[in-house]
């Protein structure tokens, strides 16, 4: 029994480290914005680091990877996408409120139920329709507004919370898919494609920044939240290698908790009734969700 618990320190601290983390991690990055470094400059940027650390340690994955196999378009996909999902959620939490946008993002167990139909073919159970009905209803209590006929997003801080939730379900399930390619592998093409996608952006949102303007301790933010980001994805997938996905969950919600109380004490945000009574009805469905395949055990960063 004492060394049952023992082995589960270890993978529960890890994913309580990362909600932790990720409850916090945006204030830096609007510290960021005010600063003059745009989100997807400092996507581009924090990304880079944490892509050179990963090319640094798991270049034989790299060096002896058969990566233009079969499943060569779902690596490529994974690259895609992910980095438009991380490029969503940075100008989620500089645009929006830290807790309602991450309450949209935890729409993603809906996103993941119709992406699974289609892609990996997953018949949809009871549970999964109750996933689906959770969801919508939670979005739509939090979503209305008086005088509106349809509850839809209110802000561009709204939309991009909506849009990561559906990119990240879609890498998920990507991830999922391409059982070729190793952990390793698909962290980095992650990485990659945030730093891209990132770059791309940051010319086309907003002017180019002259690197040699950058402030030096401009440069240590940035370089401690790309560091973060890279043990963030080696914590949390160690966390959810050892923990079931249902439980694992469980521990990950602690990041809403986090952000809650830190963008009060930080920024005064409060929630009305309507956000925290939908909110709680999409936490319900991403706890209920988790039961619906509870062996899966592959996740993506933020």
């Amino acid at each position: 029994m004492t060394q049952h618990k023992h082995s589960q320190f270890l993978p529960v601290a890890a994913l309580l480290f990362g909600a932790f983390v990720w409850g916090v991690i945006w204030y830096p990055i609007r510290l960021l914005e005010q600063a003059g470094i745009n989100g997807a400059l400092a996507t581009t940027i924090t990304y880079f680091i944490a892509l050179i650390m990963g090319l640094a340690l798991f270049y034989k994955h790299v060096r002896y990877a058969y990566i233009f196999n079969g499943n060569a378009h779902l690596l490529f996909w994974i690259c895609f996408f992910a980095g438009w999902a991380n490029i969503a959620y940075i100008l989620a939490v500089i645009l929006g409120e830290i807790v309602r946008v991450l309450l949209l993002f935890y729409l993603a167990p809906l996103w993941t139920i119709l992406f699974s139909r289609f892609l990996l073919n997953e018949q949809l159970s009871t549970q999964g329709y109750a996933v689906m009905v959770f969801a919508v209803i939670g979005a739509a209590v939090m979503l209305w507004q008086p005088g509106t006929h349809v509850p839809l997003p209110v802000s561009d801080g709204d939309w991009m919370g909506l849009l990561g939730g559906i990119l990240f379900a879609l890498v998920n399930v990507l991830i999922r898919k391409d059982q070729l390619h190793s952990i390793q592998l698909k962290s980095i093409a992650i990485w990659l494609g945030a730093t891209l996608v990132g770059l791309g952006c940051s010319f086309v949102l907003a002017t180019p920044l002259v690197i040699s303007e950058i402030e030096l301790t401009i440069w240590l933010v940035l370089l401690a939240v790309g560091v973060l980001m890279f043990i963030l994805s080696i914590v949390v997938q160690y966390g959810l290698t050892h923990i079931p996905a249902n439980r694992a969950i469980i521990f990950l919600m602690f990041e809403l908790v986090v952000a809650a109380i830190a963008a009060y004490i930080l920024t005064q945000e409060i929630l009305t009734w309507r956000e925290l009574l939908g909110g709680s009805i999409i936490i319900s469905a991403s706890l209920l969700s988790k039961k619906l395949n509870p062996t899966s055990s592959h996740v993506v960063s933020e």
